[in-house]
């Protein structure tokens, strides 16, 4: 009898599910989308759409970044003020920026510092990972929060998405706020791609910290894998501290709705010392132009005798490569140090790699650092200024990501980083054209390999 029915029914017979509360059978929206020619025009369309957005993310050509004319000499106030209007950014005197080289100084500062507060902390990071240094860091900011001290986070969404607001309990419940910048979301995927790799740190509104890195135990023990990382942060006092804590506000709002405002986060600068100094928040345009590359295309195309490049990421967009064999032609000497096969990413490195043999023949030199990760983001141009943050010399960072940055021009600090710079190259090796042009062929095709996914690297 069942058999029958089937048969009289026409085929297999459909089971009846519910969808919100209704009876429907399966196969119904099969049939809709055979009959209905809209709907797979629809559906044709959605699909190609989505493989543009895709395809566009991974292959969309870079901005062709060039100057229309030569500015001012880099050492005049008018270059100073040029500089600002075009960074977005205004040049801020009596600063004092200071150095703090590997782990265990800047982090001893940043605890430091934040165990002094007296009204609020501020943190942002694009890493923080669980381990000795964050669970160190969460213990002071708890017991400011404990104190009444204000204590807010803005952490990635996508640097830290294995980190829960769980593993910050005890600051929550001290009456600290901790947000995410754009977690995966049905409100948020389409800013996914949009992250924030910024890591700064203000303090009462009088003291920042800025740099490259995030809060990680990578950055201070060594295992028997890896070496701890090099890197900086930069301890800053004075007026560009206001700017940098605009900067955060910027993300704060993003990611809870609130706009910070009062005379507790925004100190009238002092005169600690010497320094002249613009913050750069660097966030993506509609237009895909940021600050932060500006900022780089400005200085890089006004060097008139040096440019030192130290990144752990070198994948320059073609503005990038034009300017500084632009600069080799006026004789600017050019050196760039990168990591070399103790890199976090081994297809960026190969990827990045494949760049060095047209630098490399227009006369620029390249080093590979030695003993561990090199992590720095450092720019000194004619000893005179220096760029130091958070922005790496890829894509990702000069299009894709907010980034911060703080552009110094104190001969003293590029001094300093200079010397520092030539203490890396004594650990380094330096790579001829003849020893490019002879790697191995595995790594010229991973290099080849690696360099379609380098727009989001």
């Amino acid at each position: 009898m069942g058999r029958a029915a089937r048969k009289r029914g026409g085929g297999a017979a459909k089971r009846p599910h519910l969808v919100k509360g209704k009876q429907v059978e399966e196969g119904v929206v099969e049939q809709a989308f055979v009959e209905s020619k809209a709907l797979r025009i629809v559906a044709v369309i959605a699909v190609a759409l989505l493989a543009s957005y895709i395809f566009l993310e991974f292959f969309e050509p870079g901005l062709s970044y060039r100057l229309s004319d030569q500015m001012p000499p880099p050492d005049s106030a008018e270059f100073r003020r040029e500089l600002g209007l075009l960074a977005g950014s205004q040049m801020v005197p009596g600063n004092k920026v200071e150095v703090l080289p590997n782990g265990e100084n800047f982090y001893a500062a940043e605890v430091e510092a934040i165990r002094h507060a007296r009204q609020s902390v501020d943190l942002e990071a694009y890493i923080w990972h669980e381990g000795e240094i964050t669970r160190t860091v969460l213990g002071a900011l708890t017991e400011r929060a404990r104190a009444g001290v204000k204590v807010r986070m803005v952490l990635d969404g996508a640097g830290n998405a294995s980190t829960t607001k769980h593993s910050f309990k005890p600051l929550l419940d001290s009456g600290g706020q901790v947000h995410f910048y754009h977690p995966l979301t049905w409100k948020t995927w389409w800013r996914y791609n949009n992250r924030t790799h910024r890591e700064m740190l203000i303090v009462d509104g009088v003291v920042g910290f800025i740099g490259g890195a995030g809060y990680g135990d990578q950055w201070i023990l060594t295992t028997k894998k890896e070496p701890r990382w090099r890197d900086n942060m930069f301890r800053v006092t004075g007026g560009a501290v206001a700017e940098l804590q605009a900067t955060f506000v910027e993300n704060w709002l993003e990611a809870s709705g609130e706009v910070l405002s009062g005379p507790e986060y925004f100190q009238a600068g002092g005169t600690p010392g010497d320094a002249s100094a613009m913050v750069v928040g660097s966030s993506p345009s509609q237009g895909r132009s940021t600050s932060a590359r500006v900022l780089v295309q400005a200085l890089l195309g006004s060097a008139q005798k040096s440019i030192y490049i130290t990144t752990p990421y070198f994948l320059p967009d073609d503005g990038v490569v034009r300017a500084l064999k632009d600069a080799r032609g006026r004789g600017v000497e050019v050196r760039i140090l990168v990591p070399n096969k103790h890199n976090d990413h081994t297809l960026t490195r190969a990827a990045s790699r494949t760049y060095y043999g047209e630098l490399l023949k227009a006369g620029a030199k390249f080093y590979e650092y030695q003993p561990s990760m090199l992590h720095e983001k450092v720019m000194v141009v004619d000893g005179e200024w220096s760029v130091v943050g958070s922005t790496n010399f890829d894509s990702r960072s000069f299009r894709l990501n907010d980034e911060v940055n703080l552009a110094a021009f104190d001969r003293e600090l590029a001094g300093e980083l200079t010397r520092l710079f030539e203490h890396d190259l004594s650990e380094s090796k330096e790579v001829s054209y003849d020893q490019w042009r002879r790697r191995p062929l595995w790594e010229r095709t991973l290099g080849w390999v690696s360099w379609i996914g380098s727009r989001q690297q």
